[in-house]
């Protein structure tokens, strides 16, 4: 059965005192529209439709995209009005209300609701809480079909007392919610059109409500204000950290590890302490990655380390290699197999043959470094001249003096020496060393100056 799907995405969220509208604000690094977008793309459906509203130019903005439509809901004057808005657009067999700050729901458990919708019956998602303050109540006859939501703040005393809370996930008959939407009043405690008063229109329709119910339900929290939020994130990488253990990862503290988007990972891969991996990043078998270290788009092969401190974006590791402590790999590095990054070296766009090294106190900047290249302490290669980037290229086995600066564009033959202290200008022939460094003098009888008393 085709479907289409509608977010809504309106409201204001006064409670995060924020000029961001509530739904941008981020859980994983991602807004929590996001994430609830991402699991509607995988439930391939027809449409999605976005009903936006407060801030409505920056959602759209920020999350623009060819499948999405965004819809305007100028005045926020209840849920069953906000779906009301995209309902000239509807037209699939089912349709399906997901909220756009309540990020961490399952596909599995939309999938499940799904599959009870037919003809004759809706599916809606419901929750046992503890404490349901807040939420619509479930209201059953005796032999527990349901018969209709009450918001709290309608319900009575009886009412509240009721433990199964409505979640607002609701899945329908495409067919029939322009009837229902048809019909919602006003007149209740809030003045709103509640989407909720849909199943009690079902039910005198003769329609059957199904319930679903999520695995953990944390799926279908929302967040209100940032006490909320972080509740969300916490979660959210606490069921990331299982997901990374259960396919060959040690985390030494589940607790201090966040992932802030994929990460697809091996086997025996040891992360340590507070690390951070972003974007998209490949975590090959038995690798290691120290403590407080952030990896964002980056590829760690076979067996590469990366060492406490270090900090790396869009480069690439090979086979063997290691950075750091302290190192910084910024984007366009590669490190061949075997090569060595040492404490307190910056590398951007640069790449290192396999068994090059860089010990310490470095920046390698739009570079070519061939294999078993040593780069001394304190060398720089000179990349910039003010308006225009240009590359320094070295060979096989050269060998570069501590301190030396390389003045791009500059190259050095295979087998090459500089001398320590060396400001190298031209190029550099194979098997030579060049040494560019002004010429010593000793000054005998020079006295130091001395403090001048006041």
């Amino acid at each position: 059965m085709s479907l289409d799907i509608v977010i809504l995405a309106a409201g204001q969220g006064t409670r995060m005192r924020s000029a961001l509208p509530k739904v941008l604000h981020p859980v994983a690094g991602k807004a929590m529209l996001g994430h609830v977008i991402d699991t509607a793309r995988k439930l391939e459906p027809k449409s999605i439709h976005v009903v936006i509203g407060h801030g409505a130019e920056t959602v759209r903005e920020r999350l623009a995209a060819e499948d999405l439509n965004f819809v305007l809901q100028a005045e926020q004057l209840g849920t069953g009005h906000a779906v009301a808005q995209a309902l000239p657009q509807l037209s699939a067999e089912r349709v399906l209300i997901l909220y756009g700050d309540v990020p961490l729901i399952e596909v599995e458990t939309l999938q499940r609701l799904l599959d009870k919708v037919r003809e004759d019956q809706l599916a809606l998602l419901t929750v046992e809480l503890e404490d349901p303050t807040g939420y619509g109540r479930i209201v059953r006859d005796a032999g527990g079909v349901v018969k209709a939501i009450v918001e709290h703040k309608d319900a009575t005393a009886e009412q509240r007392t009721i433990r199964e809370g409505n979640t607002g996930i609701l899945a329908v008959p495409g067919k029939r919610l322009t009837d229902w939407l048809g019909r919602l009043s006003n007149d209740n405690a809030q003045g709103e059109y509640y989407l909720t008063d849909v199943i009690a229109m079902a039910v005198a329709d003769g329609l059957v409500v199904a319930t679903e119910n999520p695995h953990d339900a944390m799926e279908v929290q929302g967040a209100n204000d940032r006490i909320q939020l972080a509740e969300l994130e916490r979660h959210y990488q606490k069921r990331a950290a299982r997901r990374l253990m259960a396919q060959g990862v040690t985390l030494l503290d589940p607790a201090r590890f966040d992932l802030r988007g994929e990460a697809t990972v091996g086997r025996d891969v040891l992360i340590d302490v507070n690390v951070i991996l972003e974007g998209k990043v490949v975590i090959e078998d038995g690798v290691q990655i120290g403590p407080n270290c952030v990896i964002k788009d980056s590829t760690l092969r076979r067996g590469a380390v990366v060492k406490a401190n270090s900090h790396l974006e869009g480069a690439e590791l090979g086979a063997g290699a290691d950075c750091g402590p302290f190192a910084r790999l910024r984007p366009g590095t590669v490190l061949g197999a075997n090569a060595h990054v040492g404490n307190f070296v910056e590398l951007k766009n640069a790449v290192m043959g396999e068994g090059a090294k860089a010990g310490h106190l470095a920046y390698l900047g739009d570079a070519e470094i061939g294999a078993r290249t040593n780069i001394g302490a304190g060398t720089i290669t000179c990349n910039y001249d003010g308006a225009n980037k240009f590359r320094t290229v070295m060979g096989e086995d050269v060998f570069i003096g501590s301190n030396s600066a390389l003045v791009a564009p500059v190259t050095l033959g295979d087998g090459a020496t500089t001398g320590a202290g060396s400001i190298i200008t031209q190029d550099v022939p194979a098997n030579t060393l060049a040494v560019g460094r002004a010429k010593q003098r000793n000054i005998e009888g020079w006295k130091r100056p001395v403090k001048i008393k006041k």
